[in-house]
């Protein structure tokens, strides 16, 4: 449902998203049900991104022996109509390197995939309406939006861009990855970040925490609600079995790849209204 409505606001040259929290769309889907047709490019887009994330912690799971649930989904009415995926491990880690690993293998599945949908999108999108219409909700543009922008359509700012729904689902599968890419609590980040500095981390990880207050005032008012989930979830971490076990450099290489995609994903203002 939500990607028939991305849909059909980009064939009539909306904005993909908007805060009108109205019903109508919703009754007209009710009363076309044909409509929902529309909306598979963006949502089959969407959930592959996330089942490959998904998928990557799981496979990675197994490939060391670790009892881990299958992927759980979680619609939710949202702008995107999902909360994201999740999977459970109910295996103690037992290593930097397989914590590392595991944590990693997630965010870089889903770019991997992510990033060709965000690039058919630039590709193949409208040029963005030159008038806003109130209450319209504009997607940021991460660094890797920009550079795909400069390399595919040469002279256009990506804010021209108006994303075809594939595209937008690959903008979407990039702000998961930044959330989860987060250093901080139990996230992948946050993981990531404990392999590296190991009982530095809870420290780290609360001042990063305390670093998304300012940036929900200037920036964007959701990392409110980020801070508040850390702080609810905790912002430490478990220990590992043998934390003495090296990380080795093609680990540390992972942590830095991961370092870098989150820098090509992540965006201070994701959303803001017009």
């Amino acid at each position: 449902m939500a990607g028939s409505g991305i849909a059909a606001n980009y064939a009539a040259g909306r904005p993909a998203f908007s805060a009108d929290l109205s019903l109508a769309p919703f009754r007209s889907i009710l009363q076309q049900p044909a409509r929902l047709a529309a909306g598979l490019p963006f949502a089959c887009t969407l959930l592959a991104i996330l089942l490959a994330h998904e998928l990557g912690h799981y496979l990675t799971c197994r490939h060391y022996g670790l009892r881990v649930s299958y992927p759980y989904f979680i619609p939710a009415p949202t702008l995107i109509g999902t909360m994201g995926a999740f999977i459970r491990i109910r295996s103690p880690i037992l290593t930097r390197r397989m914590l590392v690993d595991v944590a990693v293998a997630g965010p870089i599945a889903g770019f991997v995939l992510a990033v060709p949908a965000l690039a058919w999108g630039v590709l193949h999108g409208r040029p963005a309406g030159s008038v806003v219409p109130p209450d319209a909700i504009i997607p940021g543009s991460p660094l890797a939006l920009v550079l795909l922008t400069h390399l595919l359509r040469p002279g256009i700012h990506p804010a021209q861009v108006a994303l075809a729904p594939v595209g937008l689902a690959g903008w979407v599968g990039l702000f998961v990855t930044a959330l989860n890419l987060l250093p901080m609590g139990q996230l992948d980040g946050g993981h990531i970040l404990y392999t590296l500095i190991g009982r530095r981390h809870k420290l780290l990880s609360r001042s990063l925490s305390l670093a998304l207050l300012p940036l929900g005032w200037y920036c964007w008012p959701g990392w409110y609600l980020w801070a508040a989930i850390l702080w609810l979830i905790g912002t430490g971490h478990p220990p590992v079995w043998f934390p003495a076990d090296p990380l080795g450099r093609s680990r540390q290489a992972l942590a830095v790849i991961a370092g870098l995609i989150f820098v090509l994903c992540f965006m201070p203002t994701p959303f803001s209204v017009s």
